[in-house]
């Protein structure tokens, strides 16, 4: 038998942004040639990668490194449910197929909220506040069942958020860009905060969303409403909510996103009674990027299979559309 003198065929090549610690992909070995950078490398190794995935979601490298000169990724992929930190003009307009990790955070983020609910209805920071003192001082809480909410983001994490609260009681109402079936649009947002007994963000970071919640709609909240944001700090206008709180326009807020991550020891957030701030980590329960990493394995071998990728952003609106 003649022997085969064509070259073997190369394995792809799959770029990681890397973090800490670095994702697991076992069951890609032999399968792909895996390269790994950080920020200051991502440029130059971009030409030669046919996957990216972008594993330090909190990094600007790929905007940064995006524009420059050589060929870009077929595919990149943020181990992130938000992708503002990567778009820019011209990863936009390319052909590159963009996806999320959609599916991951969407439950976790539920609890998350439903906990701080429950919290802020209960007067639980100020319970601790007390025992820390060694003060006796019994109280009145509020009952949550019975009450209302305004959850503004009709993606998976806000309906899963709005699952979650309605099944202990509270009516929910869910904001999206327009209006369909289960879904107000934005057109209802003002009307619906004036009834809300909480208000919870969990919309994407777009041109269209970002400072979206700004004086103005702090005031048309009830002074009884509790504001909760799990989505991008940049929605809000931090100064506004302050003062919102501080003057008690509003009863108080929790937020675990900030315009400036991580938030500094001299941000005046820290100290306004009647907020809570917690790190950024509504979505991360045990185990968090081990499924970040499955998931994209299984997305990987459907790629490489040819198959029709899940978790599709639509670059120019900056998120998954929904289509039900």
């Amino acid at each position: 038998m003649a022997e085969d003198t064509r070259p073997a065929r190369s394995l792809p090549v799959l770029l990681v942004l890397d973090g800490d610690p670095p994702p697991r992909l076992g069951r890609l070995t032999g399968r792909v040639r895996v390269r790994h950078t950080d920020a200051s490398g991502l440029a130059a190794e971009l030409p030669g990668a046919d996957v990216l995935l972008v594993w330090d979601f909190t990094s600007d490298a790929v905007r940064e490194a995006w524009p420059g000169p050589g060929r870009r990724p077929r595919w990149v992929h943020a181990a992130s449910a938000g992708v503002d930190r990567l778009l820019c003009p011209e990863l936009v307009a390319s052909d590159t197929v963009l996806t999320n990790a959609r599916g991951v955070f969407d439950e976790p983020i539920a609890e998350y909220v439903t906990g701080l609910v429950f919290a802020l209805a209960k007067d639980l920071p100020r319970t601790l506040e007390l025992q820390r003192g060694h003060v006796w001082r019994h109280r009145e809480t509020t009952r949550v069942a019975g009450t209302r909410a305004a959850v503004v983001g009709a993606g998976p994490i806000g309906r899963a958020v709005a699952r979650s609260l309605r099944a202990v009681g509270v009516t929910c109402a869910v904001v999206g860009r327009t209006a369909r079936a289960g879904v107000h649009g934005a057109e209802d947002l003002p009307r619906l905060l004036t009834r809300a007994d909480w208000v919870v963000c969990a919309a994407p970071l777009t041109e269209a969303t970002r400072g979206m919640f700004d004086a103005r709609l702090f005031g048309l909240m009830q002074p009884s409403a509790h504001f909760v944001n799990v989505g991008r700090g940049q929605l809000v206008d931090e100064g506004a909510l302050v003062e919102a709180v501080s003057r008690r326009w509003i009863a108080g807020a929790a937020l675990d996103v900030f315009q400036e991550e991580p938030l500094g020891a001299d941000s005046p957030l820290w100290d306004v009674p009647g907020l809570l701030v917690s790190p950024h980590m509504s979505g991360d329960t045990v185990g968090w990027r081990d499924r970040l990493g499955a998931q994209f394995v299984e997305l990987y071998e459907l790629w490489a299979a040819g198959g029709t990728l899940a978790n599709v952003v639509d670059k120019k609106r900056g998120y998954v559309p929904m289509h039900d």
